[in-house]
This record gives structure tokens, sequence and C-alpha cells, in this order.
């Protein structure tokens, strides 16, 4: 499986660019989680682990806090949860999750962002098929075989843990993704260069020149829009 972790990776880094929007989405994402469930974090598992991912981009905590309050306050804003599939240059497969409070406004500024740039909306189900929902833990300064050891001794199963680039990574079921990640604080590891929830591609495509730029101009628009919250792709960078 590789480096496929290192999309991940990628994306973070290039989020943590710009902290005031990914802060904003983040409040967004832990307000409609407090809003759908119970406020409490304790009582609701949806919202913790929006909290908990939030966490390793370094969102204050006041963030988070305003965000809960504003749930609690009985505000009646409501959003949806969407997901948009398409294609993008020589085979590159994107999807779109976003959350929006206006079906209309984020659907035509999604189909907008493919069509400007080299891309095409599909239909629901057209690509997601090719995706694996995943948990994804990557780790600095830790042994692969001891942290296998540690999670098999803690009876967690996991799909694959390896080393790759002075880092360990550790793939398993997104169900499995609060007692994966308990058993490797118990371990004693307490920071994460990455701790998701993502969808891998089962393969991957490498684009090269114009198809390269026009691809990453095509992610730069889905991910800066204020209703996108994750973008997927399958391309190789």
């Amino acid at each position: 499986m590789g480096r496929k972790w290192m999309n991940i990776k990628e994306k973070k880094a290039n989020k943590d660019q710009n902290t005031s929007k990914i802060y904003a989405k983040f409040g967004i994402e832990i307000y409609a989680a407090a809003k759908q469930g119970e406020p409490d974090p304790e009582l609701n598992q949806k919202l913790r682990f929006v909290i908990e991912r939030s966490k390793t981009y370094n969102v204050p905590r006041h963030v988070i806090d305003k965000a809960i309050d504003k749930a609690k306050g009985g505000d009646d804003e409501n959003f949806q949860e969407l997901r948009y599939e398409g294609f993008g240059p020589n085979g590159s497969m994107i999807i779109v999750d976003a959350l929006t409070n206006n079906v209309n406004r984020t659907a035509s500024n999604v189909r907008a962002a493919y069509g400007k740039n080299g891309g095409n909306m599909g239909v629901s189900g057209s690509v997601n098929y090719l995706f694996d929902p995943t948990a994804v833990f990557v780790m600095s300064n830790q042994d692969a075989d001891e942290v296998m050891m540690g999670l098999l001794e803690a009876d967690v199963d996991v799909r694959e843990v390896f080393a790759e680039d002075d880092q360990v990574v550790v793939y398993g079921e997104t169900q499995d993704f609060a007692t994966i990640r308990n058993a490797l604080e118990a371990m004693g590891i307490s920071e994460f260069e990455v701790a998701e929830i993502d969808l891998l591609p089962q393969n991957e495509v490498t684009l090269e020149g114009d198809d390269l730029a026009k691809f990453e101009k095509l992610i730069d628009a889905l991910e800066d829009d204020d209703d996108v919250q994750r973008v997927y792709h399958n391309v190789d960078l």
C-alpha cells in the first residue's frame, strides 16, 4: 500500500499554510457534529472524532469551544453532508466531501471547479468504489516492530504496520479508529503526523507536465471552497 498516506500528509501540509481557513472549516464541522447529536464529546462519538482530528491540525481550544457553545445555544443553522465524485486529467479520480447550509451553492461551485480546471463531475458511485475507507496513523521516532507488538499485545487488529521515510504508518478499519488510537496512546505515543479516517485509492496514477499542473489547480480550487471539508484523489504526488 506504500506511499498512499503521503497524499494525506501533503494535504495536511497545504492546509497548515492557511490556518484561518482550516480553523473555520473545523469550526463548522465541530458545530455540525455537536448539532446532530449531544454537544458533549463523551456522549457523541462523531463529535469526539472531529475534535481529535482538529488537534492534529493544531486547532485552538477556543475555536472548538466556540463551535460547541454555538450548538448548545440553539442556533437553527443546519448543515448537510454531501459527497461529489469526479474525474481529473488523464485517469485521475477525485472525491469531494462537503458540509453546507446551501446545497445549490455548493453543487454549483464544485461543478464549476471541476469544469474550469480540466475535470468532470461524475454521478454518485462513479469512483467511490475504487477507494478504501481506512483509519490512518503516521508517527515519527517510533519502531514499526515495537508498534506492531504493542498493538498485538493490546489485542487490536490492524490491516498493516510498516516503516517508511523514518516514520511508522498504521492502517486499520475505520470503525477501529478510536481503539487503535487509544492503544497507541497507551504505548506512550501522543503525537501523530497523521491521525485520520481517509479514503485510500486502490490504484494510483502518475501525472506529468500539463496534466499535473491542471490537476493541482483543480485540487486547489476545490479545497479553497469554504463548503469543502476534504478532498481525496488517486494521484501519486
